[in-house]
């Protein structure tokens, strides 16, 4: 039996990601595996931009709308979860295509997994209730000393990092920083083909971050995470799901911490931090090949071209 093939679309968010894949498949016979954080979740449309039920209808689409905003997904479960579905849908006799702009996601599937403990509910019941008594600092005090390393890394604001570095070093023994300098051996089990839409105008991919997240709003974002808080009463500003870029500047907003103008400003701002990230990863990324979304048009169908070419069609 042949081995499987996966063609990877990366890029930063607004990056046009979503309309070359559509391209795609319109050429090619594909399935497309989501490879972004946010869209795991259900009833967070607006604010994730997922896709359409007109562009799902058209092309079949996963990892989308597959947990509720109150459980959370890992990078160990995309693992599991894009490798299976490569082999799904190369034994259907069609093509995978992974798009997306989750990094650290991508990281773990080509480069294997940080050898680091499941989370444990008991133990995270613990720290939630010490950071309740005594507060976020506490923790992040506690850090410092039995991890300076990852404490000098995170933000002291960080609840879930911190939470998630202390809740290792009880699990095992040793500090995160430790863990992370191990990786499980890993070998994909697909011929994997990474190609990456790469803005070169900074200015134009700021100005689609703005735009979308104005158009966001008139879409109805607000009642969104509105409807979220009264389907979800355990949701919380820390919750996995509200600290997708958005929905946390949307949460405070709707606690009253900030006001709307002050919301739409952060809003913004944050999603051009992501995109920034976005594109510090894909410099550190092996890319085969790599198209510019803004230029006239001839990059993207030479990425067209090279995904054709990659699955013999």
């Amino acid at each position: 039996m042949p081995t499987p093939k996966a063609f990877a679309l990366l890029g930063p968010t607004a990056g046009g990601k979503t309309a070359l894949a559509l391209k795609i498949a319109e050429t090619l016979p594909v399935e497309i595996i989501s490879l972004d954080s946010a869209l795991v979740y259900r009833d967070m449309d607006i604010g994730t931009a997922k896709p359409s039920a007109s562009e799902r209808a058209f092309v079949p689409h996963h990892l989308i709308d597959i947990i509720p905003p109150t459980e959370s997904y890992s990078a160990a479960r995309f693992v599991e979860d894009c490798t299976r579905l490569v082999g799904e849908i190369s034994s259907r006799g069609r093509f995978a295509l992974i798009v997306g702009g989750t990094m650290m996601y991508f990281r773990a599937l080509t480069q294997g997994l940080n050898d680091l403990p499941e989370a444990d509910a008991c133990l995270r019941a613990d720290l939630d209730e010490q950071k309740q008594m005594y507060g976020l600092d506490f923790l992040y005090r506690t850090l410092q000393q039995v991890d300076p390393e990852t404490a000098c890394r995170l933000k002291p604001n960080d609840s879930q990092r911190i939470g998630r570095a202390l809740e290792v070093y009880y699990l095992t023994g040793k500090p995160m920083s430790e863990h992370l300098g191990r990786q499980s051996p890993h070998t994909l089990p697909f011929d994997l083909h990474t190609a990456a839409l790469i803005p070169e105008n900074r200015a134009r991919l700021h100005e689609n971050i703005a735009l979308r997240f104005h158009l966001m709003l008139e879409q109805g974002f607000i009642g969104e995470v509105e409807n979220l808080r009264r389907r979800y009463p355990g949701l919380t500003a820390d919750s996995p799901a509200i600290r997708c870029v958005g929905y946390r500047q949307a949460w405070e907003y709707l606690d009253g911490k900030t006001d709307f103008p002050a919301f739409v400003e952060k809003g913004i701002a944050a999603t051009r931090q992501l995109a920034k990230r976005q594109l510090t990863w894909l410099r550190k990324t092996p890319l085969d090949c790599v198209a510019d979304p803004f230029s006239d048009g001839t990059s993207c169908t030479r990425l067209i071209e090279a995904a054709k070419r990659f699955f013999g069609a």
